[in-house]
């Protein structure tokens, strides 16, 4: 057989290993040590240990436990709660005021934790509770929620950006700087998405709540400006040069932490479930990139992405044809596939295709992150539909998709204007230059 005959033969393996529910972490690195035996016996060792060691000490790699353990921090002190309770106090008296709160604190808690599904977990049960108090519908509610939450991975910091940087070898801080102005973009499309829908179906949010005064507006808006002095310690450090992602990951964790101790939040039971989380959620990820580097070597001895690169040549497509056609790609095995294994799966493969037909990797890792973030709400393996569900068992999982279609619509829509106008996410980190 030759290298690119194995190679379709893995993949086609390592789908069915997905579809086993294997991890994608365990079965990348399994696939991709059998591919390598397969094509250069003697170097499946040491490719499998170099690249284990490799990325279980790489530097870079320190932001993720930083940022994630600035996340629990920051949940452990209450500062999702007053993000939301900050945003309810200005617009929850609005039409449909309670699920835009709810995308407004999702969008400020992702920029302290960076996971979708953390933010969707943590202000679902914030939020999902005030919505039903008001009578509104579930699909309203739950919609908001589970797409609310995929703003964790768009919004620095980002573990999808931090992978993708990993993966492509692209600059961190300039993948997050361009991922502000199109969550900025995205969160707008969502609220706009939530008064469409309300004013179209007013069932949908029967009751306002009550207006606050204007005392209880900067009460909770006071309590809320420790997040956001946190995020511009952190992500603005980033921007003015101050110190790198990795040092504003430290910065961030660091900050967190003295917000819960001046609250009186830490306990000895609460930092140990914090740690206890961190070293999970790092865990896993860290399991995924080892499995992803053996697989990325494979591929490259199977010859597939050059193959690839001559096919595409070949057929004269257009970067824009080019670009549209990997993204519905994207977007199909988004039904199919969870964000994470989508991204370790497919970057590898496209990164010589599209590098080779001139497109800014960074411009293209936001467009990808946004195609992730709708695998993150599409059926049948939503895992923000499946995290919402948690907190509602007798919810039927239709009731959810329903209510995230309109948030699914806003996302092809951010997609669509990034295509148009591509600045939207390179001003940023250009301007850093």
């Amino acid at each position: 057989m030759t290298g690119v005959e194995i190679g379709l033969v893995a993949l086609a393996g390592l789908m069915t290993l997905l579809a086993l529910r294997m991890p994608v972490g365990l079965a990348m690195l399994l696939v991709g040590a059998l591919g390598i035996a397969a094509i250069r016996p003697p170097a499946v060792m040491p490719v499998v240990a170099a690249e284990i060691f490799s990325e279980g000490t790489s530097y870079a790699l320190t932001i993720l436990p930083l940022f994630i353990l600035m996340g629990n921090l920051s949940g452990l002190s209450g500062m999702s709660r007053d993000l939301y309770d900050a945003a309810n106090a200005w617009i929850g008296h609005k039409p449909g005021g309670l699920a835009s709160a709810t995308i407004l604190g999702c969008a400020a808690f992702s920029a302290l934790s960076g996971s979708s599904l953390a933010a969707a977990l943590t202000m679902g049960r914030v939020s999902m509770p005030e919505m039903e108090r008001y009578d509104y519908a579930p699909s309203l509610a739950t919609g908001a929620v589970a797409a609310g939450g995929t703003l964790g991975i768009l919004i620095p910091p980002s573990a999808g950006f931090v992978i993708y940087a990993i993966l492509t070898e692209v600059s961190i801080e300039k993948l997050f700087l361009a991922g502000v102005v199109p969550g900025i973009m995205l969160t707008a499309l969502f609220v706009f998405a939530i008064q469409l829908s309300v004013r179209a179906r007013p069932s949908l949010a029967p009751k306002a709540a009550e207006r606050s005064n204007i005392g209880e507006r900067l009460r909770t808006t006071g309590r809320a400006s420790a997040m956001v002095g946190i995020i511009v310690c952190s992500i603005g450090g980033i921007y003015a040069g101050a110190f790198s992602a990795v040092e504003a990951a430290g910065v961030g964790a660091a900050l967190a932490f003295l917000v819960a101790l001046a609250r009186r939040a830490l306990s000895v039971e609460g930092l140990s479930r914090a740690a206890r989380q961190t070293l999970s959620a790092t865990g896993s990820i860290f399991l995924i990139l080892f499995g992803a580097f053996v697989f990325k070597t494979f591929i490259a001895f199977t010859g597939i992405p050059f193959a690839l690169v001559d096919m595409v040549e070949a057929a004269g497509l257009s970067q824009g044809v080019l670009i549209l056609t990997v993204l519905a790609a994207l977007i199909v095995l988004g039904t199919f596939l969870d964000g994470f294994a989508i991204l370790v799966l497919t970057v590898p493969i496209l990164q010589p295709i599209l590098e080779a037909s001139g497109v800014d990797m960074i411009w293209f890792g936001v467009l990808l992150v946004i195609t992730l973030e709708m695998a993150l709400i599409s059926p049948p393996v939503g895992m923000n539909v499946f995290v919402v569900k948690s907190l509602k068992p007798d919810l039927g999982l239709g009731t959810v998709y329903r209510g995230v279609m309109p948030f699914w619509i806003a996302m092809a829509l951010a997609i669509a204007v990034l295509l148009v106008l591509p600045g939207t996410a390179t001003w940023l980190p250009d301007s850093m230059s």
